[in-house]
């Protein structure tokens, strides 16, 4: 008997691949099995099955028996989620103490000198591209507010206020700390009141909403030290996957054409709104 579908993603998504998800649910409902036996229940070629079980085993799935002919055990799924947790902590920390160590490496300081060089031969409009995807997007803006040196002017929606405070809210703090001057413009409302109060603690924020002689453009987009530019080409409810932007380097766009935006924005905003009182 082997797992149903649904089942079988679900062992797909903590990393079995088909054959694995296929041998480990077949070798559970006989606890004890032959790669044999197991090829049979499963079509898993049985060239292939001596593999698939070894592999299981390695990954904590199952053990292997000593016996003839060789027989495997099948691992209790708690435990055998616990073993590849286990696993994957081990190899992570694994991973995170040679980044660590490349970081502080020649070889990166290396690789810098190339990237400068590299600078150097590239007219500035020239570094530009789209990023796809949400994660993308707000790993690209953690960066640029890290590279910050003078000041960050950002102006966002609603929610992109609260997804601010959500994903950068400690880069925020750094480079407030670190003299960068920070200007934020966003909708405040009762809805991103506690992003408004978290982040106005390192920010200038302003509250920006529509009045009869000026209708404020919807939109998100960044602008460091007016040589770099972030721009959405989304609305926010676009699914994650699909969120889509824009980044340059080019100064001309950052500085003569989307600074000018946002120093009008900034001129007709006013002080957030004080919220409603919350109960001593």
């Amino acid at each position: 008997m082997v797992a149903s579908q649904e089942t079988l993603d679900k062992l797909e998504d903590i990393g079995l691949n088909m054959y694995e998800r296929k041998i480990y649910s077949a070798l559970l409902g006989r606890s004890v099995s032959t790669a044999g036996e197991l090829s049979e229940m499963t079509n898993v070629p049985r060239s292939r099955a001596y593999d698939v079980l070894e592999s299981l085993a390695e990954k904590g799935f199952a053990v292997i028996k000593s016996s003839q002919p060789m027989e495997y055990v099948a691992i209790p799924p708690q435990q055998a989620i616990e073993n590849i947790k286990k696993s994957h902590e081990r190899d992570l920390e694994d991973k995170l103490e040679k980044l660590d160590s490349f970081k502080d490496s020649e070889a990166v300081n290396e690789l810098e000198d190339l990237y400068d060089q590299g600078l150097e031969l590239v007219e500035p409009e020239e570094m530009s591209g789209s990023l796809k995807g949400h994660h993308q997007i707000n790993q690209h803006m953690g960066t640029m507010f890290k590279e910050a040196e003078e000041s960050i002017k950002i102006a966002t929606s609603e929610e992109g206020l609260n997804n601010l405070y959500e994903n950068h809210a400690d880069v925020i703090e750094e480079a407030k700390d670190a003299g960068v001057n920070l200007k934020i413009l966003a909708p405040v409302t009762d809805k991103n009141r506690d992003a408004y109060e978290a982040v106005s603690e390192h920010a200038e924020v302003k509250h920006m909403e529509g009045k009869d002689e000026f209708d404020v453009p919807e939109g998100r987009f960044a602008i460091i030290d007016n040589d770099a530019l972030t721009m959405s080409m989304t609305h926010d409810e676009v699914h994650e996957t699909q969120d889509t932007a824009f980044w340059t380097k080019s100064d001309h766009m950052a500085q003569d054409t989307m600074e000018p935006v946002f120093d009008m924005l900034w001129h007709h905003s006013e002080e957030p709104p004080e919220g409603p009182e919350k109960p001593e």
